[in-house]
Protein backbone atom coordinates (compact mmCIF):
# COMPACT_ATOMS: atom_id res chain seq x y z
CA UNK A 1 0.00 0.00 0.00
CA UNK A 2 1.10 3.60 -1.32
CA UNK A 3 1.72 5.91 1.54
CA UNK A 4 -1.28 8.28 0.06
CA UNK A 5 -3.78 5.27 -0.01
CA UNK A 6 -2.49 4.47 3.69
CA UNK A 7 -3.29 8.41 4.78
CA UNK A 8 -6.48 7.86 2.62
CA UNK A 9 -7.53 4.20 4.79
CA UNK A 10 -6.87 6.21 8.03
CA UNK A 11 -8.69 9.95 7.19
CA UNK A 12 -12.58 9.97 6.50
CA UNK A 13 -13.13 12.72 4.19
CA UNK A 14 -16.57 13.83 5.69
CA UNK A 15 -14.34 14.86 8.28
CA UNK A 16 -11.91 16.67 6.83
CA UNK A 17 -14.47 18.47 4.61
CA UNK A 18 -16.18 19.35 7.72
CA UNK A 19 -13.49 21.89 9.10
CA UNK A 20 -14.04 23.77 6.22
CA UNK A 21 -17.74 23.62 4.82
CA UNK A 22 -20.88 23.24 6.68
CA UNK A 23 -22.09 19.94 5.74
CA UNK A 24 -25.53 18.19 5.99
CA UNK A 25 -26.13 14.59 6.05
CA UNK A 26 -28.35 13.87 2.64
CA UNK A 27 -28.90 10.21 2.33
CA UNK A 28 -25.77 8.23 2.03
CA UNK A 29 -23.83 11.47 1.50
CA UNK A 30 -23.71 15.36 2.42
CA UNK A 31 -24.10 18.43 1.01
CA UNK A 32 -23.11 22.07 1.49
CA UNK A 33 -22.44 24.92 -0.38
CA UNK A 34 -19.25 25.07 -2.37
CA UNK A 35 -16.33 26.36 -1.20
CA UNK A 36 -14.66 27.63 -4.42
CA UNK A 37 -17.17 29.35 -6.34
CA UNK A 38 -19.86 31.96 -5.33
CA UNK A 39 -23.13 30.26 -4.41
CA UNK A 40 -25.50 30.97 -1.48
CA UNK A 41 -28.41 29.28 -2.76
CA UNK A 42 -28.01 25.97 -3.74
CA UNK A 43 -26.20 22.90 -1.80
CA UNK A 44 -24.67 21.90 -4.76
CA UNK A 45 -21.17 20.74 -3.08
CA UNK A 46 -21.37 16.82 -2.70
CA UNK A 47 -18.99 14.39 -0.25
CA UNK A 48 -19.27 10.95 -0.98
CA UNK A 49 -18.23 8.73 2.22
CA UNK A 50 -18.75 5.24 0.03
CA UNK A 51 -15.94 6.42 -2.19
CA UNK A 52 -14.13 8.88 -0.33
CA UNK A 53 -14.82 11.77 -2.97
CA UNK A 54 -16.84 14.96 -3.37
CA UNK A 55 -17.72 17.23 -6.46
CA UNK A 56 -19.69 20.18 -7.27
CA UNK A 57 -22.51 19.87 -9.57
CA UNK A 58 -22.84 23.44 -9.40
CA UNK A 59 -20.50 26.19 -11.41
CA UNK A 60 -17.25 24.97 -11.44
CA UNK A 61 -18.12 21.53 -11.67
CA UNK A 62 -14.54 20.39 -9.65
CA UNK A 63 -14.37 17.05 -7.76
CA UNK A 64 -11.53 14.99 -6.23
CA UNK A 65 -10.50 12.92 -3.00
CA UNK A 66 -8.89 14.04 -0.05
CA UNK A 67 -5.99 15.56 -1.05
CA UNK A 68 -7.53 17.36 -3.83
CA UNK A 69 -9.86 19.09 -1.60
CA UNK A 70 -7.24 20.27 0.52
CA UNK A 71 -4.85 21.05 -2.33
CA UNK A 72 -7.46 23.71 -3.57
CA UNK A 73 -8.82 25.23 -0.39
CA UNK A 74 -4.91 25.86 1.30
CA UNK A 75 -3.64 26.78 -2.08
CA UNK A 76 -1.25 23.94 -1.59
CA UNK A 77 1.28 21.81 -3.82
CA UNK A 78 0.62 18.07 -3.32
CA UNK A 79 3.65 17.72 -1.15
CA UNK A 80 2.21 20.24 1.32
CA UNK A 81 -0.81 18.42 1.49
CA UNK A 82 0.88 15.20 2.05
CA UNK A 83 2.91 16.63 5.00
CA UNK A 84 -0.50 18.19 6.33
CA UNK A 85 -2.88 14.71 6.00
CA UNK A 86 0.11 12.67 6.88
CA UNK A 87 0.21 14.52 9.89
CA UNK A 88 -3.49 14.12 10.36
CA UNK A 89 -3.33 10.86 9.93
CA UNK A 90 -0.44 9.79 12.10
CA UNK A 91 1.41 7.96 8.72
CA UNK A 92 5.01 8.41 9.35
CA UNK A 93 6.28 9.45 5.86
CA UNK A 94 9.90 8.81 4.95
CA UNK A 95 12.90 10.29 6.66
CA UNK A 96 14.52 13.38 5.06
CA UNK A 97 17.88 13.43 4.36
CA UNK A 98 20.48 15.62 6.16
CA UNK A 99 20.61 17.72 3.65
CA UNK A 100 17.14 18.05 3.17
CA UNK A 101 16.49 18.63 7.04
CA UNK A 102 19.47 21.33 6.64
CA UNK A 103 17.52 23.55 3.98
CA UNK A 104 14.69 23.75 5.83
CA UNK A 105 16.06 24.78 8.58
CA UNK A 106 17.69 27.30 6.43
CA UNK A 107 14.71 28.12 4.59
CA UNK A 108 13.42 28.59 8.08
CA UNK A 109 15.94 30.91 9.34
CA UNK A 110 15.45 32.96 6.07
CA UNK A 111 11.82 33.04 6.71
CA UNK A 112 12.20 34.54 10.28
CA UNK A 113 14.54 37.32 8.63
CA UNK A 114 12.41 38.35 6.48
CA UNK A 115 9.49 38.46 8.97
CA UNK A 116 11.76 40.76 11.35
CA UNK A 117 12.44 43.09 8.55
CA UNK A 118 9.39 43.25 7.20
CA UNK A 119 8.12 44.86 11.11
CA UNK A 120 11.49 46.76 11.48
CA UNK A 121 10.34 48.62 8.31
CA UNK A 122 7.10 49.00 9.24
CA UNK A 123 7.52 50.47 12.30
CA UNK A 124 10.27 53.08 10.92
CA UNK A 125 7.25 54.06 8.64
CA UNK A 126 4.68 54.28 11.07
CA UNK A 127 6.72 55.62 14.08
CA UNK A 128 10.39 57.38 12.70
CA UNK A 129 10.88 61.04 11.48
CA UNK A 130 13.13 59.79 8.99
CA UNK A 131 9.60 58.28 7.77
CA UNK A 132 7.98 60.96 7.60
CA UNK A 133 8.22 61.74 3.61
CA UNK A 134 7.22 58.00 3.18
CA UNK A 135 3.92 59.01 4.70
CA UNK A 136 3.61 62.30 3.09
CA UNK A 137 4.75 60.29 -0.07
CA UNK A 138 1.54 57.67 0.45
CA UNK A 139 -0.74 60.64 1.46
CA UNK A 140 -0.08 62.35 -1.54
CA UNK A 141 -0.84 58.69 -3.57
CA UNK A 142 -3.89 58.63 -1.82
CA UNK A 143 -3.25 55.33 0.51
CA UNK A 144 -4.98 55.21 3.55
CA UNK A 145 -3.85 53.53 6.79
CA UNK A 146 -6.14 51.03 6.96
CA UNK A 147 -4.06 50.01 3.55
CA UNK A 148 -0.42 50.68 4.78
CA UNK A 149 -1.44 48.05 7.86
CA UNK A 150 -2.95 45.47 5.58
CA UNK A 151 -0.19 45.63 3.39
CA UNK A 152 2.43 45.71 6.06
CA UNK A 153 4.09 48.94 4.21
CA UNK A 154 7.43 49.98 5.51
CA UNK A 155 10.02 52.36 5.16
CA UNK A 156 14.04 51.70 4.96
CA UNK A 157 16.55 54.54 6.17
CA UNK A 158 18.69 56.34 4.21
CA UNK A 159 21.74 54.84 6.05
CA UNK A 160 24.28 52.01 4.85
CA UNK A 161 23.97 49.56 7.80
CA UNK A 162 20.80 50.08 9.69
CA UNK A 163 18.64 47.13 8.73
CA UNK A 164 21.81 44.91 8.98
CA UNK A 165 22.60 46.63 12.56
CA UNK A 166 19.23 45.61 13.91
CA UNK A 167 19.07 41.80 12.37
CA UNK A 168 22.74 41.24 13.85
CA UNK A 169 21.40 42.95 16.77
CA UNK A 170 18.60 40.39 17.41
CA UNK A 171 21.05 37.54 16.99
CA UNK A 172 21.12 37.19 13.23
CA UNK A 173 24.06 36.12 11.40
CA UNK A 174 25.36 38.18 8.82
CA UNK A 175 25.81 35.32 6.37
CA UNK A 176 21.71 34.44 6.76
CA UNK A 177 20.99 38.21 6.21
CA UNK A 178 22.69 37.87 2.97
CA UNK A 179 21.37 35.01 1.65
CA UNK A 180 18.25 36.36 2.27
CA UNK A 181 18.76 39.19 -0.14
CA UNK A 182 18.47 42.10 2.54
CA UNK A 183 22.06 43.10 2.60
CA UNK A 184 25.06 43.46 -0.20
CA UNK A 185 28.88 42.31 0.25
CA UNK A 186 31.71 44.64 -0.14
CA UNK A 187 34.45 44.02 -2.05
CA UNK A 188 36.96 45.33 0.70
CA UNK A 189 34.63 42.95 3.44
CA UNK A 190 31.64 43.68 5.56
CA UNK A 191 28.21 44.52 4.03
CA UNK A 192 25.43 47.32 3.43
CA UNK A 193 21.52 47.26 3.36
CA UNK A 194 20.24 46.38 -0.14
CA UNK A 195 17.46 49.15 0.96
CA UNK A 196 18.18 52.44 1.43
CA UNK A 197 15.61 55.32 2.24
CA UNK A 198 12.79 53.79 0.18
CA UNK A 199 9.45 52.97 0.74
CA UNK A 200 9.08 49.25 1.21
CA UNK A 201 6.72 46.50 -0.22
CA UNK A 202 6.71 43.27 1.68
CA UNK A 203 6.38 40.67 -1.27
CA UNK A 204 4.61 36.88 -0.23
CA UNK A 205 3.33 34.41 -1.08
CA UNK A 206 0.02 32.65 -1.31
CA UNK A 207 0.15 31.43 2.12
CA UNK A 208 0.97 34.74 3.16
CA UNK A 209 4.49 34.32 4.43
CA UNK A 210 7.39 37.18 3.39
CA UNK A 211 9.01 36.02 0.74
CA UNK A 212 10.96 39.33 -0.33
CA UNK A 213 10.82 43.00 -0.59
CA UNK A 214 9.94 45.94 -3.37
CA UNK A 215 11.50 49.16 -2.83
CA UNK A 216 10.62 52.82 -4.16
CA UNK A 217 12.53 55.91 -4.07
CA UNK A 218 11.39 59.02 -2.98
CA UNK A 219 12.44 61.08 -5.00
CA UNK A 220 14.23 61.14 -8.93
CA UNK A 221 16.84 58.51 -7.73
CA UNK A 222 17.27 55.36 -10.34
CA UNK A 223 16.67 52.62 -10.16
CA UNK A 224 12.95 53.64 -9.37
CA UNK A 225 12.05 50.41 -8.20
CA UNK A 226 14.15 47.60 -6.56
CA UNK A 227 12.85 44.10 -6.04
CA UNK A 228 14.92 41.74 -3.86
CA UNK A 229 17.18 39.50 -5.88
CA UNK A 230 16.76 35.68 -6.62
CA UNK A 231 16.85 33.85 -2.83
CA UNK A 232 15.99 30.45 -1.67
CA UNK A 233 12.67 31.87 -1.04
CA UNK A 234 12.31 34.41 -3.52
CA UNK A 235 11.90 34.14 -7.49
CA UNK A 236 10.63 36.98 -8.79
CA UNK A 237 8.89 35.39 -12.07
CA UNK A 238 7.05 33.33 -9.83
CA UNK A 239 5.40 35.44 -7.53
CA UNK A 240 2.64 37.87 -8.00
CA UNK A 241 2.05 40.96 -5.51
CA UNK A 242 -0.80 40.55 -3.75
CA UNK A 243 -1.69 37.05 -4.12
CA UNK A 244 -2.25 36.31 -0.38
CA UNK A 245 -5.13 39.26 -0.12
CA UNK A 246 -6.72 38.67 -3.62
CA UNK A 247 -6.98 35.22 -3.87
CA UNK A 248 -10.23 34.56 -2.04
CA UNK A 249 -11.50 37.07 -4.46
CA UNK A 250 -10.24 35.24 -7.11
CA UNK A 251 -11.89 32.54 -6.03
CA UNK A 252 -15.49 34.29 -5.17
CA UNK A 253 -15.35 36.46 -8.70
CA UNK A 254 -13.59 33.18 -11.04
CA UNK A 255 -11.24 35.77 -12.29
CA UNK A 256 -8.07 37.24 -11.74
CA UNK A 257 -6.71 40.75 -12.68
CA UNK A 258 -3.09 41.08 -13.49
CA UNK A 259 -1.53 44.70 -13.48
CA UNK A 260 1.91 45.53 -13.76
CA UNK A 261 2.72 47.48 -10.41
CA UNK A 262 2.95 47.33 -6.80
CA UNK A 263 0.66 50.92 -5.94
CA UNK A 264 -1.87 49.75 -8.84
CA UNK A 265 -2.46 46.81 -6.28
CA UNK A 266 -3.25 48.96 -3.28
CA UNK A 267 -5.64 51.06 -4.67
CA UNK A 268 -7.49 48.40 -6.11
CA UNK A 269 -8.00 46.51 -2.62
CA UNK A 270 -8.10 50.07 -1.14
CA UNK A 271 -11.78 50.66 -3.33
CA UNK A 272 -12.92 47.10 -3.02
CA UNK A 273 -11.60 45.17 -5.70
CA UNK A 274 -9.74 42.93 -4.50
CA UNK A 275 -9.25 40.21 -7.20
CA UNK A 276 -6.27 42.26 -8.25
CA UNK A 277 -2.62 41.22 -8.94
CA UNK A 278 0.65 42.64 -10.23
CA UNK A 279 3.42 41.12 -12.23
CA UNK A 280 5.98 43.39 -10.67
CA UNK A 281 6.88 44.98 -14.32
CA UNK A 282 7.84 41.80 -15.87
CA UNK A 283 6.14 40.10 -18.89
CA UNK A 284 3.73 37.47 -17.28
CA UNK A 285 5.54 33.88 -16.91
CA UNK A 286 4.71 30.64 -17.07
CA UNK A 287 5.16 29.94 -13.23
CA UNK A 288 3.04 33.10 -12.48
CA UNK A 289 0.14 31.42 -14.47
CA UNK A 290 0.54 27.97 -13.02
CA UNK A 291 -0.09 30.30 -9.58
CA UNK A 292 -3.51 31.53 -10.55
CA UNK A 293 -4.58 28.30 -12.40
CA UNK A 294 -4.84 27.16 -8.90
CA UNK A 295 -7.84 29.88 -8.18
CA UNK A 296 -9.40 30.91 -11.55
CA UNK A 297 -9.49 30.04 -15.31
CA UNK A 298 -10.55 33.54 -16.33
CA UNK A 299 -6.99 36.33 -16.80
CA UNK A 300 -8.04 39.72 -17.47
CA UNK A 301 -4.63 41.90 -18.25
CA UNK A 302 -4.49 45.39 -17.93
CA UNK A 303 -2.27 46.78 -20.52
CA UNK A 304 -0.94 50.91 -20.71
CA UNK A 305 -2.13 52.22 -23.64
CA UNK A 306 0.67 52.14 -25.62
CA UNK A 307 1.67 48.88 -24.59
CA UNK A 308 -0.07 47.34 -27.58
CA UNK A 309 2.62 44.86 -29.76
CA UNK A 310 4.98 45.53 -27.20
CA UNK A 311 7.52 42.88 -26.72
CA UNK A 312 6.70 42.21 -23.68
CA UNK A 313 3.25 42.01 -24.40
CA UNK A 314 3.54 39.57 -26.74
CA UNK A 315 5.82 37.20 -24.30
CA UNK A 316 3.35 37.72 -21.33
CA UNK A 317 0.54 36.31 -23.70
CA UNK A 318 2.75 33.99 -25.63
CA UNK A 319 3.35 31.90 -22.15
CA UNK A 320 -0.48 31.54 -22.19
CA UNK A 321 -0.58 29.20 -25.01
CA UNK A 322 2.39 26.74 -23.25
CA UNK A 323 1.00 27.41 -19.97
CA UNK A 324 -3.10 26.75 -19.70
CA UNK A 325 -4.94 23.75 -20.38
CA UNK A 326 -6.72 23.70 -24.07
CA UNK A 327 -9.84 24.82 -24.93
CA UNK A 328 -10.90 26.83 -28.16
CA UNK A 329 -9.29 30.27 -27.01
CA UNK A 330 -7.10 32.77 -29.43
CA UNK A 331 -3.03 33.20 -27.95
CA UNK A 332 -0.95 35.45 -29.75
CA UNK A 333 2.74 34.13 -30.76
CA UNK A 334 5.48 36.00 -30.04
CA UNK A 335 5.67 36.87 -33.56
CA UNK A 336 2.35 38.94 -32.71
CA UNK A 337 0.18 35.90 -34.43
CA UNK A 338 -2.58 34.07 -33.23
CA UNK A 339 -2.92 30.30 -32.32
CA UNK A 340 -6.49 28.91 -31.64
CA UNK A 341 -5.86 25.45 -29.29
CA UNK A 342 -8.09 23.08 -29.04
CA UNK A 343 -9.62 23.00 -25.96
CA UNK A 344 -7.88 25.53 -23.85
CA UNK A 345 -9.35 25.34 -20.58
CA UNK A 346 -9.32 29.02 -19.74
CA UNK A 347 -10.13 32.53 -21.02
CA UNK A 348 -7.88 35.71 -21.23
CA UNK A 349 -8.70 38.97 -22.21
CA UNK A 350 -7.30 42.43 -22.46
CA UNK A 351 -8.25 45.63 -20.89
CA UNK A 352 -6.41 48.63 -22.61
CA UNK A 353 -6.32 51.48 -19.98
CA UNK A 354 -6.73 55.19 -21.23
CA UNK A 355 -3.88 56.93 -22.22
CA UNK A 356 -1.18 58.40 -19.87
CA UNK A 357 -3.21 56.01 -17.34
CA UNK A 358 -2.20 53.76 -15.20
CA UNK A 359 -4.74 51.46 -12.67
CA UNK A 360 -4.28 53.30 -9.65
CA UNK A 361 -5.16 56.70 -11.76
CA UNK A 362 -8.25 55.32 -12.97
CA UNK A 363 -9.48 53.26 -10.22
CA UNK A 364 -8.69 56.79 -8.09
CA UNK A 365 -11.17 58.71 -10.35
CA UNK A 366 -14.20 56.19 -10.09
CA UNK A 367 -14.00 52.61 -9.26
CA UNK A 368 -17.15 51.91 -11.15
CA UNK A 369 -14.81 53.40 -14.59
CA UNK A 370 -12.55 50.89 -13.78
CA UNK A 371 -15.27 48.43 -13.18
CA UNK A 372 -16.43 49.31 -16.72
CA UNK A 373 -12.87 48.93 -18.22
CA UNK A 374 -12.69 45.58 -16.91
CA UNK A 375 -16.01 44.94 -18.40
CA UNK A 376 -15.50 45.72 -21.75
CA UNK A 377 -12.01 43.85 -21.76
CA UNK A 378 -11.66 42.07 -25.26
CA UNK A 379 -10.67 38.94 -25.83
CA UNK A 380 -7.11 38.66 -27.38
CA UNK A 381 -8.00 38.25 -30.91
CA UNK A 382 -10.25 41.14 -31.41
CA UNK A 383 -7.45 42.85 -29.14
CA UNK A 384 -5.12 42.20 -31.96
CA UNK A 385 -7.52 43.22 -34.42
CA UNK A 386 -7.59 46.75 -32.69
CA UNK A 387 -3.98 47.04 -32.06
CA UNK A 388 -2.44 46.31 -35.47
CA UNK A 389 -5.66 48.40 -37.41
CA UNK A 390 -5.45 51.69 -34.86
CA UNK A 391 -2.75 53.28 -37.30
CA UNK A 392 -4.83 52.71 -40.78
CA UNK A 393 -7.24 54.14 -42.89
CA UNK A 394 -9.68 51.66 -43.26
CA UNK A 395 -11.64 53.46 -45.08
CA UNK A 396 -8.74 53.71 -47.97
CA UNK A 397 -7.88 50.91 -50.11
CA UNK A 398 -4.34 50.83 -49.00
CA UNK A 399 -5.63 50.97 -45.51
CA UNK A 400 -7.49 47.88 -45.86
CA UNK A 401 -4.95 46.01 -48.03
CA UNK A 402 -2.57 46.82 -45.27
CA UNK A 403 -5.04 45.65 -42.41
CA UNK A 404 -5.32 42.46 -44.31
CA UNK A 405 -1.35 42.18 -44.98
CA UNK A 406 -1.19 42.58 -40.58
CA UNK A 407 -3.89 40.03 -40.15
CA UNK A 408 -4.02 37.36 -42.37
CA UNK A 409 -1.79 35.49 -40.85
CA UNK A 410 -3.22 35.44 -37.74
CA UNK A 411 -6.32 34.19 -38.95
CA UNK A 412 -5.02 31.70 -40.98
CA UNK A 413 -3.77 30.02 -37.55
CA UNK A 414 -7.57 29.81 -36.34
CA UNK A 415 -8.67 26.12 -36.47
CA UNK A 416 -12.16 26.57 -35.79
CA UNK A 417 -14.36 27.13 -39.27
CA UNK A 418 -16.88 29.20 -37.08
CA UNK A 419 -14.22 31.59 -35.59
CA UNK A 420 -12.17 31.93 -38.67
CA UNK A 421 -15.52 33.02 -40.50
CA UNK A 422 -16.00 35.55 -38.07
CA UNK A 423 -13.08 37.06 -38.23
CA UNK A 424 -12.41 37.24 -41.82
CA UNK A 425 -15.89 39.16 -42.40
CA UNK A 426 -14.61 41.46 -39.44
CA UNK A 427 -11.65 42.02 -41.96
CA UNK A 428 -13.45 42.75 -44.82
Amino acid sequence: MSVVDEIKTKLDIVDVVSEYVALRKSGRNYTGFCPFHPNVRTPAFVVFPDTQSWHCFGACGMGGDVFSFVMKQENMEFSEALQLLAKRAGVELAPRSPAETAEEKRKERLREINVAAAQYFHNLLLQSEEGARAREYLARRGIASETISAFQLGYALDAWEALKGHLVGRGYQAADILTAGLIIEREGGGYYDRFRGRLIFPIRDMRGQVIGFGGRVLDDGLPKYLNSPRTPLFDKSSVLYGIDLAKGAIRRENMAVIVEGYMDVLMAHQHGIANVVASMGTALTEAQLRLLKRLTKKFTLALDADAAGDQATLRGLAVARETLDRQIVPVPTPRGLISYEGRLDAEIRIITLPEGKDPDEVIRESSDGWNELVQAALPVVDYYFEAFTSDLDLTSAKGKSEAVRRLLPIIREITDSTEQTHYVQKLS
